[in-house]
């Protein structure tokens, strides 16, 4: 069954509970299980009268913000539920473009409402669909700026560490130098020579009661002195 035609009866639903003053989805229900002459509701206007009741609350608000003749409470019943029908499909019902539920909601307006009817209605629901445009261009427009923002923070941090790994690298030649110049001079002192021996080093090592040889030519005889020199 197409679409239009669930629209009208999901309508019929619509303006039954609000001309009685009855819950919206209890009257669903009884109409669900005795449907009585009529054929069964069809599933998408079942899908109407039910995301109607669930979201009455802030559809209306909506359409109370946008109406610039009279408050809800006082449209007539049949353009007050139309104006309901065409609202839920914009603002909940994204298999719907906005456009077709206008022009359903003119449709249904024009053979079952009076003549100013549709243009009322065309000019709300118009207002309804700039508010929807412009809180969607919004939210498109801040999810850009958090995705520079969080672009810009990976940049900031890819810097940073790549700033920690160049102190890192630098620190560690650094130490590495450090290691290498005392490696260097270990052992080694000023003009400090180990293969250079002085007598007084030879003197040093000696055992006691040693006599060095220098301390023995001293106190030797001359005569010894002499005869050792003659041979």
């Amino acid at each position: 069954m197409a679409r239009s035609t669930a629209r009208k009866r999901a309508l019929n639903t619509l303006y039954e509970a609000d001309e009685k003053g009855q819950d919206i989805l209890s009257l669903l229900d009884e109409r669900i299980a005795h449907p009585g002459a009529q054929t069964p509701l069809p599933d998408y206007a079942i899908q109407i009268v039910r995301g109607v009741a669930e979201h009455k609350r802030s559809i209306d608000a909506t359409l109370d913000r946008h109406s610039t003749r009279w408050p809800l409470g006082r449209m007539h019943v049949i353009d007050r539920n139309l104006l309901r029908i065409a609202a839920w499909e914009m603002l909940y019902n994204p298999e719907v473009p906005d456009k077709v539920a206008i022009d359903e909601a003119l449709s249904l307006a024009k053979s079952l409402s009076d003549s100013d009817a549709p243009s009322f209605i065309h000019g709300l629901l118009s207002a309804v669909q700039q508010e929807k445009d412009e809180e969607s261009e919004h939210e498109e427009a801040e999810t850009v700026r958090r995705q520079e923002a969080s672009r810009i923070a990976d940049l900031a941090l890819a810097e940073a560490d790549k700033a920690e790994q160049e102190t890192s690298r630098i620190d560690a030649e650094d130490t590495h130098e450090s290691e290498h110049q005392i490696d260097g001079s270990a052992g080694k002192g000023d003009g400090f020579d180990p293969d250079v021996r002085t007598n007084e080093d030879e003197n040093n090592g000696l055992q006691d009661g040693e006599v060095s040889l220098a301390d023995l030519t001293l106190t030797m005889p001359e005569e010894l002195y002499g005869e050792s020199s003659d041979q």
